[in-house]
């Protein structure tokens, strides 16, 4: 099934995902806005609202349409939407005594709107299991690296040292986090539309709240309490989930450049991508490629949440602003989950170079630990200061810091070398990575298991 085709075939090689673009490109919206018909059609005879002979003509119709996006498109200019000219098109291939009962009650809004549902259920599928086969890539790294040392890094400088396991089990739990609001959203929030021309489905007297249920049922869909033309709360939480799984992705393609660059190398894409012009370079690609899809992505959520004033019954443009938005959304993002799934399969981990990037700067990531220990003799902010001093000593000098707090009697006065030793081990100062590694490894084996 070719992908959308407002989507450019140069590019969407790198930003996408071939399922999940399958799920949101024009066939599958035409197959969505069919679907809408022929389950109106259905439950429609079942409640005995049409005739049970032009329930099976519009069928037959839907089943055998292959409708044409270019000319739809084109013919789409007239009406302001795709879905009176495909309602046209179906009218003209049923017989006679059908024609009346085809679209029976709906509008235009209906189909679009219950078709977007349905695009983006199935859009979520593929989404949902990319996004669990990142977080098992994330479990198999935190499980292999839990006591890997890496020094820990905030406002891009080294702080103190933590393990590559606990950075993992981060990724690991965030993943897991943002797939379940996904699957939330997925089962509760994207519904059936059928409201007619005001929300009122007055064409059908005093039988249309009950076919909005059985619509419901028969597509698979979340039933609404009431039509809701102008409300748009659901694709609001549809976009504000896929923010923040792009988010999610994002930071983890973000640390991995980070940690691929030359001065670091800590980790590296297997079959990192080359240079047209510097035949040394191994460029972090499919990170890269995460982190522009996910930059994409802010702009178009902010763009749903704009259009969410819908004006009295019937939004005029806010509406139609959705359409192509929604679809880019669920592609960027699932070009993302793909690409992160792909690149942390594939990740090379550098353990000695972790550990030698940890030990260049001297034991000056330990300063926390000695400072720590001297307080009970020096109070803490005397301790804090000493021990910023005698760091500034060390880097001024060249020298490492355990040299430039033997050097301090202040230091010696209250710990042998032998402590400043022990304090300047980095694998005796992580704290509780391990047990945080463990509880994240537990929490996605119980969501494994449910």
């Amino acid at each position: 099934m070719k992908p959308s085709s407002s989507t450019s075939d140069l590019f969407r090689p790198l930003f996408g995902d071939p399922i999940v673009d399958a799920e949101v490109g024009d066939r599958a919206w035409l197959r969505a806005m069919l679907d809408f018909e022929r389950a109106l059609a259905v439950v429609q005879a079942r409640a005995g609202v049409v005739p049970h002979e032009a329930a099976r003509a519009i069928v037959a119709a839907v089943d055998s349409a292959v409708p044409d996006p270019v000319s739809l498109g084109v013919r789409a200019t007239a009406s302001g939407n795709p879905v009176v000219p495909l309602v046209r098109d179906l009218a003209e291939a049923l017989p006679a005594g059908a024609k009346a009962y085809v679209h029976h009650g709906a509008t235009s809004q209906d189909v679009l709107d219950t078709a977007a549902s349905l695009v983006a259920f199935r859009a979520l599928r593929p989404i949902l299991d990319g996004l669990a086969g990142v977080a098992d890539e994330c479990e198999r790294l935190a499980i292999a690296h839990r006591d890997t040392l890496i020094a820990g890094r905030t406002l891009a400088q080294q702080a103190v040292p933590t393990t590559f396991g606990l950075k993992c089990a981060g990724w690991l739990v965030a993943v897991d986090e943002v797939r379940d609001r996904l699957d939330e959203v997925r089962a509760t929030r994207l519904a059936v539309q059928f409201g007619g021309a005001a929300g009122t489905l007055s064409a059908l007297g005093d039988a249309g709240a009950d076919l909005v249920d059985r619509l419901a049922d028969e597509l698979g869909l979340v039933a609404p309490v009431l039509p809701w033309h102008t409300d748009r709360t659901r694709f609001a939480e549809l976009a504000g989930a896929l923010g923040s799984a792009a988010g999610v992705l994002a930071k983890i393609a973000q640390d991995v450049v980070l940690l691929a660059q030359t001065e670091v190398g800590e980790v590296a894409e297997a079959d990192g991508g080359t240079s047209s012009a510097m035949p040394h370079k191994r460029n972090p690609v499919r990170a890269v490629l995460v982190v522009a899809s996910a930059q994409r992505v802010p702009g178009l959520v902010a763009t749903l949440l704009a259009a969410m004033a819908h004006e009295h019954e019937r939004a005029a443009g806010a509406w139609h602003a959705e359409w192509e938005t929604t679809t880019e959304l669920l592609r960027l993002v699932g070009g993302a989950v793909h690409g992160t799934r792909e690149l942390l399969s594939r990740l090379e981990v550098d353990v000695e170079r972790m550990r030698r990037n940890l030990d260049l700067t001297g034991g000056l990531p330990l300063a926390e630990n000695v400072a720590t220990r001297l307080a009970p003799a020096l109070g803490r902010v005397e301790a804090q200061d000493l021990v910023a001093e005698a760091c500034r000593d060390a880097v001024a000098g060249g020298t490492a810091l355990r040299d430039a707090l033997i050097a301090d009697t202040r230091v010696v006065e209250h710990l042998s070398p032998e402590e400043i030793d022990d304090a300047l081990d980095p694998s005796a100062y992580l704290g509780s990575a391990a047990a945080f590694v463990d509880r994240a490894l537990s929490a996605h084996q119980r969501k494994a298991e449910r």
